[in-house]
């Protein structure tokens, strides 16, 4: 073989010689290149070094969604009885992205304390005119079965289930609103994650301080203010997204009611 390219080469044109021996070497090069990457792949792998499209994913979740909620409730100090939710959101996400899909946001009209305590505003940052003449609690409950069938969320073959940062919302807070005013509680609000164990469990520490601590935890920016619920519910989802980017599985912690 290397006896035929010295006696072709022989017979070619100077010039033409020199590009053929040009494209040779290019060839040559390529091949030893794409052999070596192939090697050091091999070997990275070998050492636990994913491709970068297995490094952006993640386990699969036990869940299609996560609805992500945090209420803020009328308060004082001393504490009012009784509390009345005054901001409902509610963060759609999808349990093989975390990304967030669909949002639903409304504040709420409290009644028996209709006026809101500056304690209250300084904490949460809910001024008078942002519940005033807003829906009552009933009326929002129906908005966000509406909001859940819209979503295909009460499709039976689909999971989805809620995410609170503590279990004050959904043990406490909901059924003894709906107590009190004589409502029935969907039963899709009667299983929860609580972010706080499950933050627990993934890193081996109980966050004292909530939010503050699991952003600290993680290295993560603090979105918002503080007790803003819309706010609380996106470090909610940012900090899930993390946790789960890092191989953790979320599972219910609630205990069946």
């Amino acid at each position: 073989m290397v006896a035929l390219v010295h006696t072709i080469a022989a017979k070619l044109h100077p010039k033409l010689l020199a590009r053929v021996r040009n494209t040779l070497h290019s060839i040559l090069l390529r091949g030893i290149f794409q052999g070596y990457c192939s090697t050091t792949t091999g070997k990275l792998a070998s050492h636990g070094f994913a491709s970068m499209a297995a490094m952006s994913s993640f386990p699969p979740q036990r869940y299609h969604y996560f609805l992500v909620l945090d209420f803020e409730a009328t308060c004082d100090k001393p504490q009012i009885h009784p509390q009345e939710i005054i901001e409902f959101p509610i963060l759609k996400l999808n349990g093989r992205t975390m990304e967030i899909e669909s949002t639903f946001h409304m504040y709420v009209q409290p009644v028996v304390h209709p006026q809101l305590t500056p304690f209250c505003t300084e904490l949460t940052g809910i001024i008078q005119a942002m519940v005033d003449g807003q829906p009552s609690l009933q009326q929002v409950l129906e908005r966000v079965d509406e909001w859940m069938a819209k979503e295909g969320l009460l499709d039976p073959s689909v999971k989805s289930i809620f995410v609170t940062c503590g279990d004050w919302d959904l043990k406490v807070m909901l059924p003894g609103q709906c107590q009190y005013l004589g409502l029935p509680v969907a039963d899709y609000f009667k299983q929860w994650i609580n972010l706080k164990k499950a933050y627990s469990f993934a890193m081996g520490s109980w966050p004292k301080n909530g939010l503050l601590d699991m952003n600290k935890g993680l290295n993560l920016q603090h979105i918002g203010r503080p007790h803003s619920g819309i706010d609380d519910c996106k470090n909610i989802a940012n900090i899930m997204k993390t946790l789960a980017h890092r191989g953790f599985i979320f599972k219910q912690t609630s205990k069946p009611f």
